[in-house]
C-alpha cells in the first residue's frame, strides 16, 4: 500500500508488482493527473493496482479501501514516505490510527521532517529554499517531529518495536566516500514500525483518538489561507 502515491511507478515496473496486490491512495485530484499522463504514455493501469482516491485530511482512509478490495485482515506493508510534513497533526494520527487497526504483522514504513534545532546547516539551507516554494504551490509544511515524538505517536496508536534512520545511514558509509558534492543532510529522518498482536483490536474502536504527544511546530510562510 502506497499512501500519497503521486507518480510513484513501483506498480508498473518492479518484478515484484506482478505477484502482489498494490493499493494507491492519494488526494483525488493527484490520481486523475496521474490517471492522464498514463493514458497520455499508453501505460494501462495493472489489474493488481486500485487507485484509491482519498483526502487524508477529511476522509477515514479505512473506508476508503475496503470498498476497493482491501482485506484488513491481511498483514500489508504500507508505504508513507515524502507525505507526513503536508499533513496536519489530526490527518497523522488518523492514518496511523488505521494503519494500527490493520491485521498484527502489518509493517509501515514513513519519513518525517526534522524541526529546525535538529537539522544541520544543509538541511536548514534546504528548507528555507524549499519550504516557501511549496507553500505558494499550495502544499506548506506544516508538521515536523522530533524521534522521540514520532515513536511516541507510533506507539500510541499501537505501532510497535520503531526504528528510525537517518539519511546518512540508509546507505553504506563507504558511498558517502566521494569526490562531488553529493552528502547526507539532516533534514528528515526514516522510520520503520508494526502493528503489534495485542494491539491491533484495541486499535479499531480507537481510531482517531490523539496519543496526547504534541508535534513541534513552525510557522508556516505563505500558506494560502
Amino acid at each position: 500500500m502506497i499512501l500519497g502515491a503521486g507518480l510513484d511507478s513501483f506498480a508498473y515496473r518492479s518484478e515484484l508488482a506482478g505477484r502482489i496486490r498494490v493499493f494507491e491512495a492519494d488526494y483525488p485530484a493527484t490520481q486523475q493527473w496521474k490517471r492522464r499522463l498514463l493514458s497520455a504514455a499508453q501505460i494501462p493501469v495493472p489489474d493488481a493496482v486500485s487507485l484509491v482516491p482519498v483526502d487524508f485530511e477529511t476522509e477515514s482512509l479505512a473506508d476508503r479501501l475496503v470498498p476497493s478490495g482491501f482485506d484488513p485482515s491481511e498483514p500489508a506493508l504500507v508505504s508513507r514516505l515524502g507525505v507526513t510534513m503536508y499533513l496536519t497533526r489530526t490527518a497523522i494520527e488518523q492514518t496511523l490510527a488505521a494503519v494500527a487497526s490493520f491485521a498484527p504483522g502489518t509493517e509501515l514504513i514513513t519519513d518525517y521532517m526534522l524541526p529546525a534545532h535538529l537539522r544541520d546547516t544543509a538541511g536548514n539551507t534546504y528548507a528555507e529554499l524549499v519550504r516557501p516554494a511549496a507553500a505558494e504551490r499550495g502544499e506548506p509544511w506544516l508538521t515536523f517531529l522530533t524521534p522521540a515524538a514520532m515513536s511516541a505517536l507510533l506507539a500510541g496508536h499501537g505501532l510497535e518495536n520503531a526504528e528510525h534512520v537517518r539519511q546518512r545511514d540508509t546507505v553504506d558509509s563507504a558511498l558517502w566516500d566521494r569526490s562531488d558534492s553529493l552528502r547526507p543532510i539532516e533534514l528528515s529522518v526514516l522510520a520503520r514500525a508494526t502493528v503489534g498482536a495485542t494491539l491491533s483490536a484495541a486499535a479499531s474502536s480507537t481510531t482517531g483518538v490523539r496519543s496526547g504527544v504534541e508535534a513541534e511546530a513552525e510557522p508556516v510562510q505563505g500558506a494560502q489561507p
